[in-house]
């Protein structure tokens, strides 16, 4: 199990990684708020949340090329949701609102988790008395995740060594075939699980 790719950098000794977990969820939360309420005018506001958190990526010593390229990662999904306003009366200013707001918020979790344990948040969680359910949810999930990326690769391993030709539409279909095979596998073992937990005793 090697991938690491969401919280890298949450094991290093920075200040912002001292920082006590709680304290880190909270900023967090009000950047996400910041960023979600503040007027659309307020564009100096925008800059400034900006301005604070890359001065806490600078002290948190986290690589600064690591973090664009996650950002860069998810930004496709950003503006697929934005390139859906430009189709409605003021759009390009929608577009430009939404796309500053997601980035923005991006940036604040990518921080966040990459200077805490997924660990800690979870028992941060538990001690504000989030339902149980909902963070057991999240530690499977977490943990799962990685399970499923190794099966990936593994499959695509297999599959590109049985494939000595290969096309633009050959490759389509593969992806397609190696999605649906990752979906009936991971519906299969999710299934498993949850019969290996009962039988220990475990209720939700």
């Amino acid at each position: 199990m090697h991938h690491d790719f969401i919280d890298r950098y949450s094991r290093l000794n920075s200040p912002v990684h001292r920082l006590p977990t709680g304290l880190k969820l909270i900023t967090a939360l009000a950047f996400l708020l910041a960023t979600i309420l503040l007027p659309a005018p307020w564009i100096g506001g925008f800059a400034l949340i900006a301005f604070i958190l890359l001065g806490l990526a600078a002290v948190s010593r986290i690589p600064p090329g690591f973090l664009a390229s996650r950002l860069l990662m998810l930004e496709p999904f950003v503006l697929g949701i934005a390139i859906l306003s430009l189709f409605q009366p003021g759009g390009g200013k929608i577009f430009f609102l939404l796309l500053v707001r997601s980035t923005l918020c991006l940036f604040s979790v990518l921080l966040l988790s990459n200077t805490t344990s997924f660990a800690d948040i979870l028992r941060v969680l538990k001690r504000c008395r989030i339902p149980g359910l909902l963070v057991t949810t999240l530690a499977l999930l977490y943990r799962y995740l990685f399970v499923l990326i190794d099966e990936l690769e593994r499959m695509q391993r297999a599959r590109a060594a049985r494939t000595f030709r290969s096309s633009r539409w050959k490759t389509w279909q593969v992806l397609a075939a190696i999605a649906g095979q990752l979906f009936v596998r991971s519906t299969e073992r999710a299934e498993r699980i949850y019969a290996a937990m009962c039988a220990r005793g475990w209720k939700a």
